[in-house]
Formats: structure tokens, C-alpha cells, sequence
């Protein structure tokens, strides 16, 4: 008998190690055996985000692995018969994480960088980092996330670097639908290329519940603009990437609203960073009203799927206003095991269920039940975004954030004094927004940097 890979691979994320990289299984039960771990050996810290070392966690597994091949029985054994030598090896396992607590990693302020990890395999040009570090949640607890930072290849410059935030589109919400983890992560991220050629170093957010075992809060804005800022503020610990306090953020689709919620909190939570413009494209912006008002039924059922399972999770929303047992097990599928990846279709699975919940929740609105309409306003964006330049890029034709919707919160913008200028997109749709505005966006951003005064249509659009 041995070892449930499930253990294995939830010790080690306690410890803080990207099981990935170890290439440990890992499955949709992982949350439930770091429970199981916990509850088994009571001494580990009772924080759920606290790491433990990497050295107690291999003991706890090679004792668990003793106990199951001497024939003990457990919960943590593939497969398992009555056997004498658990009592032995409960007190090794309960000897050896009872020093866990004293020395499980403490909480630290947030920007703090715990762990920059150098990419091997990166693009012509660029130099890579993925990053642990410390952020607030949207209940003001440190919580520890992960990004990914890019920088060109190249000498140390005199001066700090010019910094662009990459808040990513919709990827998934769970764990392992972190960007910083995907292969894909530099092919996904738009005008990387000419980024580095023009010297600015991106800063890429996961953000909290993706790349980590917190809850993810889709379209959750505090986390998300907390976590950008954060990671810009982590960034300027790494001596490679040289980069400094004066950023840009640019994100599309859920990091187009994150962009935009950035902005709304940057001069409060971040002082200390410089925040010279904010570029987004295809926002949600009034979340009851792009919940409902996408023009494609299978896209909007797959998302309010993301969106119901988020917030069940995250604030507690209960699924069961929003449809029937069996409603509700195809969202929590859904949600759990898809991730959005580049260039691939879903699963045979995945459409049948997106074919089912498009037919229950026809007729389910987020906007008009509660507590779901109270989570959509507080999440949506502001309009009083008047101290810092706006570039909203936005396809008419787009078939997932309704262009209306879009364009009314531009307009609203405009009206409250807000310095903006709005871009019609014409590229494909939706999913290549910000691919479709790239050079346009890079050329805005690098005016901001150097000061040019920002454009402004507000009346003409």
C-alpha cells in the first residue's frame, strides 16, 4: 500500500512548493485531504494559508508511507487493512509536526516578496520570474499569491524601469487555473515582445485563489486591484528586473475590470506607487448588466457558472436560490475542472453541461436575487474615475461584454470630469481585444511614462 497522491501533493502546497514543479499528482480532492492533513496532525498551524517546511512535510509523508506499508489503516493509504504499527507511527507523525507551528512562515506587510522563483524557458529578449508574495484580502487579512514578472534580457539600466501591470482575462477559478502556471503564460500575454524591446518590465498578478488555496472572488475587485498592486510593489525586489514605482496597468475582459478597480484603489492602498494611466479592454464594468445582457448563451451560462460557484465560495452566496440540486452540481463541476486554455475546445463534458444550465438558468438574473444583486454593485466599477487617464478599448461586435454596457460606463466616466479616450476595436471579437489593441496600448502607455499630456475623445463617441 502506499501513500494517497493526494497527500503527497497537498503537503506540499502547506509547505509552500508549486507541486507542479515536483510533478506530485494533484486532483480535485486536494482541498479535502489538506483538511484531512490538518485535522489528522492537529499541530499544524490552524491558519488555512500558513506554510510549514518542506522538510517536516517529506517526514509527515514518509511516515504516513511507513504506516500504510507496514499495513496500517488510514485515511491517507490508497488503499488500506488493520495493522499494528499505526499507534508507532501516529506518535512519529504527531513528534514530528508538533514543531510546525513554531516555525511556520509569519504573515508579512503586504508587497512583501517571498519567493521569486528564475523561468528557464523564456522568450527572445526576456527574463522571467514567478513570485510568491503577500497581499490583503477583501476582508483585510494578509494572504500570500503568486505572478509572474518579465524583464528584458538585458544590463541593469541607470534608472528604474517603467512598469506595465498585466491583469489577465477570465482563466478559470480555481487553484490550478493560475496564468503563472500555464505554459501558455508568455504566448497569452499580449505585445510581450514589444514590451521588452521598448524597456518595460510586466507584472502579472495571478491573483488570490488562482496559484494559491485561497477562494478565488471572480470579478471580485478589492483582491484583484490589492494583488496588482502588491505585485508591483514585489517586483521592485528583484535586483534583475530593476523595476520602479511608476506603472501603467492594462488588463482585458475580468483584468480589464481589474485594471479599472486598480485604479480605484491605488491612491489609498499604494501611496507609495506612481500610477500614470489605466488601459482596458472589453470591461465588465456594471456586473448585473454584463451578466445578462451577453449576446451568447453558451458563453454567459459558462460565466454566471464561474461567477455563481466564486461567490458561493468566496462570500457565501448560497447556489441554492439559483436552481435544483442537479443545477447546482453542474455549476461546482464546471467551475472545478475547466480552466480557459489557448486555443483549445472544451470537453465533450464541459458543453453538455453548458448546454444543460444554459436551458436551467434562462430565466435566473444574479442582478435581481439577493444576495447576488449586493455582490454584483459592490463589485462593479466606479465611474469616478477622474484622477487618472483612461484608454477603454472595446469591439463593437463583441459578443460577451455587451458594447452598450461599455459604452455607457465610458460616458458616465466622461460626464464626472474623467480624462478618457475610447477605442473601437476591429479584430475578431471578444477574446483577442487586447491582442487586437496591443500596439496602440504600448504606444499610450509609453506616452504616459514619458508625460505627454493623455488624449481625450469624452463627447465623441
Amino acid at each position: 500500500m502506499h501513500v494517497r497522491p493526494d497527500l503527497r501533493s497537498s503537503c506540499f502546497q502547506l509547505s509552500g512548493v508549486d507541486a507542479a514543479r515536483l510533478e506530485a499528482k494533484t486532483s480535485a480532492k486536494t482541498s479535502a485531504y489538506l483538511y484531512m492533513l490538518r485535522s489528522y496532525v492537529k499541530f499544524l498551524p490552524s491558519d488555512p494559508h500558513a506554510r510549514f517546511p518542506l522538510g517536516i512535510c517529506s517526514a509527515v509523508v514518509a511516515s504516513a508511507e511507513l504506516a500504510c506499508h507496514l499495513g496500517g489503516r488510514t485515511a491517507f493509504c490508497a488503499s488500506s487493512t488493520e495493522g499494528i504499527a499505526m499507534g508507532f507511527v501516529n506518535r512519529v507523525i504527531l513528534v514530528l509536526a508538533s514543531t510546525a507551528t513554531a516555525v511556520a512562515a509569519p504573515a508579512a506587510p503586504p508587497g512583501t516578496l517571498s519567493h521569486s522563483d528564475p523561468v528557464v524557458e523564456t522568450p527572445v529578449g526576456a527574463q522571467a520570474w514567478r513570485i510568491r508574495y503577500w497581499t490583503t484580502s477583501d476582508q483585510g487579512q494578509p494572504i500570500e499569491v503568486t505572478g509572474m514578472v518579465v524583464a528584458p534580457r538585458e544590463a541593469i539600466p541607470a534608472k528604474s524601469r517603467a512598469v506595465l501591470a498585466w491583469t489577465h482575462g477570465t482563466w478559470g477559478v480555481a487553484e490550478q487555473c493560475a496564468p503563472s502556471r500555464s505554459a501558455n503564460f508568455f504566448a497569452a500575454t499580449p505585445g510581450l515582445s514589444d514590451a521588452m524591446r521598448r524597456g518595460f518590465v510586466i507584472v502579472a498578478p495571478d491573483y488570490p485563489g488562482l496559484g494559491n488555496p485561497t477562494s478565488h472572488a471572480y470579478l471580485g475587485g478589492i483582491e484583484a486591484a490589492n494583488s496588482t498592486l502588491d505585485a508591483v510593489r514585489a517586483a521592485r525586489q528583484i535586483a534583475g528586473a530593476a523595476s520602479g514605482s511608476r506603472f501603467v496597468v492594462w488588463g482585458e475582459s475580468q483584468g480589464g475590470h481589474a485594471a479599472l478597480w486598480t485604479a480605484q484603489r491605488a491612491r489609498t492602498y499604494a501611496p507609495d506607487l506612481q500610477l500614470l494611466g489605466v488601459v482596458a479592454a472589453a470591461p465588465p464594468t456594471d456586473l448585473a448588466a454584463n451578466l445578462r445582457a451577453g449576446s451568447d448563451p453558451s458563453v454567459r451560462a459558462f460565466l454566471t457558472a464561474f461567477t455563481a460557484y466564486s461567490w458561493s465560495r468566496h462570500y457565501g452566496a448560497p447556489l441554492a436560490n439559483l436552481g435544483n440540486r442537479s443545477t447546482q452540481g453542474i455549476i461546482t463541476r464546471l467551475a472545478q475542472n475547466n480552466c480557459v486554455e489557448l486555443g483549445k475546445k472544451p470537453r465533450l463534458g464541459t458543453m453538455l453541461g453548458v448546454l444543460a444550465l444554459r436551458k436551467s438558468l434562462q430565466n435566473v438574473d444574479l442582478g435581481t436575487i439577493a444576495p447576488w444583486s449586493d455582490f454584483a454593485r459592490r463589485n462593479s466599477v466606479s465611474a469616478s474615475l477622474t484622477g487618472v487617464p483612461l484608454l477603454i478599448a472595446q469591439n463593437p461586435n463583441d459578443k460577451i461584454v455587451d458594447p452598450k454596457v461599455t459604452r455607457a460606463f465610458a460616458s458616465r466616466v466622461c460626464r464626472n470630469g474623467g480624462r478618457l479616450q475610447y477605442l473601437p476595436i476591429s479584430g475578431q471579437g471578444h477574446e483577442t481585444s487586447a491582442k487586437d489593441t496591443a500596439a496602440a496600448t504600448l504606444t499610450w502607455a509609453a506616452a504616459r511614462f514619458s508625460g505627454t499630456p493623455a488624449p481625450s475623445n469624452c463627447g465623441h463617441f
